[in-house]
């Protein structure tokens, strides 16, 4: 990317040099988000300095590794994380998106030193985020670069301490990121996943492959009635709910769901509400005293969240083989951008692969 608004350009670079701490990875393949168009274009006013290679993780192979690393060997597939944390501050580090964007004076600093992602034949990735994946993952390495997307929710899952039958309410259920937590929760042992939308058609095909436990509610954009339809469709306390709506959708809706949780119940915030302006959260300062509620944002996971998300699909606890995956050549990456944004429904995936890859 050499400027806001331009379109992609495929060129020749030098092959990054893993220093020590970092490893050699050669890309097999990296996602396309939904939303990159908005990123590459500028409406989302990411902090990403041009000219960038993009990119937000991958799976590929271990080309070379620095002096540090003891388990990780020449060859080996994996999944390269794109959540990129300071070394100097175990209490509160600098985080950067590798390739994509960052947080702050410090995670600039680090994407100025990590400063490419993984729309590229090979990358250089912190030896703490590179890790590696089951045998049969390289059967597929396009498909399983999906684990990235369930990472986020799980993440939040993790955050507001999802356990083993509880009821979660996901905010944005039928968009890419929300229908990942439906999957991810119902993987990790939700009893029921409340799944609220206005596409009929997705809310049904949620329950058609996870079945009876998704609980969907079709939203009329009226607060009260929604918030009734839904705690009526839990059967019961919602103990949880998280929200992975984006940047276009109205507050009030994610105010709606998480004012459904109950009392001593957990919200948890990831999604892009506000960011493009609008209207304030603004949940009530008395309903969340009086109720205990416990109010959190997470940004991303945490490191050990790769393991989790890898030990979920190997166990064939997370089914990744409904989805949705279409490939693309390096040279039509301005194409798989525009495919990206219109394929931006549940469990649909649009990956980037080296030309040799693809051939």
């Amino acid at each position: 990317m050499t400027r806001f608004g331009d379109p992609l350009t495929v060129r020749e670079m030098a092959t990054p040099v893993a220093g020590g701490g970092e490893v050699l990875v050669e890309t097999l393949a990296g996602s396309v988000a939904p939303y990159a168009g908005d990123v590459f274009s500028g409406v989302r006013d990411y902090p990403l300095e041009p000219p960038v290679v993009p990119g937000l993780g991958g799976v590929g192979r271990v080309v070379q590794v620095g002096p540090d690393a003891t388990r990780l060997r020449q060859g080996d597939l994996v999944w390269c994380d794109p959540t990129v944390r300071s070394r100097d501050d175990a209490l509160t580090p600098d985080i950067t998106l590798q390739g994509w964007s960052s947080r702050g004076d410090g995670g600039a600093r680090l994407a100025e030193h990590l400063h490419d992602g993984s729309y590229a034949e090979f990358m250089r990735v912190p030896t703490e985020n590179v890790f590696r994946l089951p045998a049969e993952a390289a059967d597929d390495p396009a498909r399983w670069c999906s684990l990235g997307f369930h990472a986020i929710a799980y993440g939040g899952l993790l955050a507001g301490g999802l356990e083993a039958g509880e009821t979660l309410l996901a905010g944005g259920a039928t968009g890419n990121l929300g229908s990942c937590a439906v999957a991810v929760a119902l993987a990790m042992g939700a009893g029921r996943v409340v799944a609220p939308g206005r596409n009929r058609a997705v809310l049904d095909s949620l329950v058609t492959r996870f079945g009876s436990r998704v609980r969907p509610v079709g939203l009329t954009g009226d607060e009260a009635v929604d918030r009734a339809a839904m705690s009526t469709a839990a059967g019961g306390p919602i103990d949880m709910v998280i929200d992975l709506l984006p940047p276009a959708a109205p507050a009030s809706v994610a105010r709606t769901a998480a004012m459904t949780v109950r009392e001593y119940g957990r919200v948890v915030l990831m999604g892009g509400v506000g960011m493009l302006g609008g209207a304030d959260f603004a949940l009530p300062y008395p309903w969340i005293m009086r109720n205990s509620v416990t109010v959190r944002g997470q940004w991303m996971y945490p490191r050990t969240a790769n393991l989790g998300m890898i030990r979920l699909i190997e166990s064939g606890a997370l089914d990744l083989g409904a989805e949705r995956v279409r490939t693309f050549p390096l040279d039509d990456i301005n194409t798989a951008i525009e495919y990206a944004a219109a394929h931006a429904g549940p469990f649909d995936r649009t990956v980037l692969v080296p030309r040799s890859a693809h051939g």
